[in-house]
């Protein structure tokens, strides 16, 4: 009986990509997964094509990437970061994106170790809890994590939950009592959860109370006709949003705007993310800056040293500065937010 790669695969308790590179770009593979592979091959006299034998030990000098989206220019901004990179040291990128879907995150994934990259920079869902990443390492296939923030994986991020608490603490300090946050679906996004933890922790010290975050879809361009009215009915409707990312915000303004409100004279907003465009606007956006570009730098680095064996193994997370923006989004509410801080500051 004649045993295909599959057999092999099941016999050794891999992957059929993780036992394709193993025969054909080794380097990419850890010793111990690939003495089990090996010890599979032997036992079940599986022969390789002569084309793997060809290209044992070469690196594919591909690197894969996988991106949420690209409708956001968070995203665009990252991988502009690690293409000039790339191309500077005679690297290719293969690019995919999953629209925050944990399938087509899967397939994308298992795409690329088809293609035998030589590693992978990925913002996925969840990264604590993420069973491909787990298969990832146990397999040694090697990859770093973009804005997901963690300390349990290879990662460069901001600290989200505290560059979220310093924005909406900004909103406090100019006088909003009732401050919402507007995120996309919380389950598809650690970085929108961590951001909602920044919120109410604020709010909290502010002696205020906060309200569960008011989901949207990731992907909508339009505020629905329920969402609008969450935000502008009744007596004690916010006075402030902070949004999860810039591209929800300017969704946010132009919903207000079509509904005959101002901002920011009839709401305030704050923006996360610090896309340049915002600038741009007209109100300018306020918002909580991320470096998007030297995060896709510094998870290419990161990557290129593990590939290398260079890596110095110091620390799996790496936590680059946020900044706060002013803009003409923001503006000042006379209330008791503002004072009472003050008062709580000066004791």
């Amino acid at each position: 009986m004649k045993h295909t790669i599959k057999d092999v695969a099941a016999y050794a308790g891999f992957s059929i990509a993780t036992v394709s590179r193993a025969i054909n770009a080794p380097h990419t593979v850890n010793r111990v997964t690939l003495a089990k592979i090996r010890e599979a091959i032997d036992a079940l006299q599986f022969r390789p094509s002569p084309l793997g034998r060809q290209l044992r030990g070469e690196r594919t000098r591909l690197i894969g990437v996988v991106l949420p989206t690209l409708a956001n220019p968070v995203f665009a901004d990252c991988l502009q970061g690690i293409d000039e990179l790339a191309a500077s040291q005679g690297y290719r990128l293969m690019l995919m994106t999953t629209q925050y879907d944990a399938a087509r995150e899967r397939r994308a994934i298992e795409t690329l170790l088809e293609q035998r990259v030589d590693g992978l920079i990925l913002t996925v869902a969840d990264a604590d809890t993420h069973p491909l990443l787990d298969e990832l390492e146990r397999d040694g296939n090697l990859y770093v994590l973009m804005h997901n923030d963690t300390v349990r994986r290879p990662s460069v991020s901001v600290d989200n939950q505290r560059a979220a608490f310093d924005g909406v603490r900004m909103l406090i300090e100019h006088g909003h009592e009732r401050v919402m946050m507007l995120a996309g679906t919380l389950a598809e996004s650690d970085r929108a959860r961590l951001r909602y933890r920044g919120y109410t922790q604020a709010l909290h010290q502010a002696g205020l109370t906060p309200t569960p975050a008011l989901e949207v879809d990731f992907n909508a361009d339009e505020l629905s006709p329920a969402v609008l009215a969450q935000l502008t009915s009744g007596p004690n409707r916010p006075t402030a949003l902070f949004c999860s990312n810039d591209l929800l915000a300017m969704v946010v303004m132009r919903g207000l705007r079509r509904a005959r409100y101002a901002v920011p004279e009839d709401m305030s907003i704050l923006g996360f993310d610090g896309l340049a465009i915002g600038e741009l606007l007209s109100p300018a956006l306020a918002s909580v800056c991320t470096p998007n570009r030297e995060i896709g730098c510094a998870a290419w680095r990161r990557l290129i040293a593990r590939i290398e064996g260079a890596d110095d193994g110091e620390s799996l997370s790496l936590t680059l500065p946020h900044t706060l923006r002013a803009g003409a989004t923001v503006a000042t509410f006379p209330g008791a937010a503002a004072s009472a801080l003050s008062t709580r500051s000066a004791a």
